[in-house]
């Protein structure tokens, strides 16, 4: 995938502030307040900065976390994975693999067929209904 990355001015005029601290400075939004923890509709889920669909209805489950929980993004390659160490933990991150956007985390603790946990930030999201033309 070719990466898209505009400069910070065009992501604060883009994004709310809540958007841009998890995506451009990754913050993490606190549990249980995104809006799509507990949201059920069939559709996918895209990055809020640049449209990639990352996360398909179908694997999303409730992990109990506060946060939209994943077993598997709509593909590999739209996804990166980069070795986090901070806050003294060692974790893996997840990134939009097309504009570098901080979209959570995943863990190996999660059901199968995978047994990953993609646990993302809501404010990292944007949701399409299945059926609506996935670009943003």
């Amino acid at each position: 995938m070719t990466s898209t990355r505009p400069n910070d001015a065009v992501w604060r005029d883009k994004l709310t502030e809540l958007q841009y601290r998890v995506t451009r400075c990754s913050a993490t939004e606190p549990p249980f307040t995104g809006a799509y923890w507990n949201h059920h509709a069939d559709g996918v889920y895209r990055c809020v900065c640049c449209g990639t669909p990352l996360f398909d209805s179908r694997t999303k489950y409730d992990s109990g976390s506060g946060w939209p929980s994943f077993w598997q993004p709509t593909e590999q390659a739209v996804v990166r994975e980069v070795r986090d160490l901070s806050h003294g933990m060692v974790r893996i991150e997840v990134q939009c693999a097309h504009c570098g956007a901080h979209l959570g985390h995943v863990f190996p603790d999660g059901p199968e067929p995978t047994g990953l946990r993609y646990c993302i930030n809501s404010a990292a999201l944007d949701f399409a209904p299945r059926g609506q033309d996935p670009t943003p």
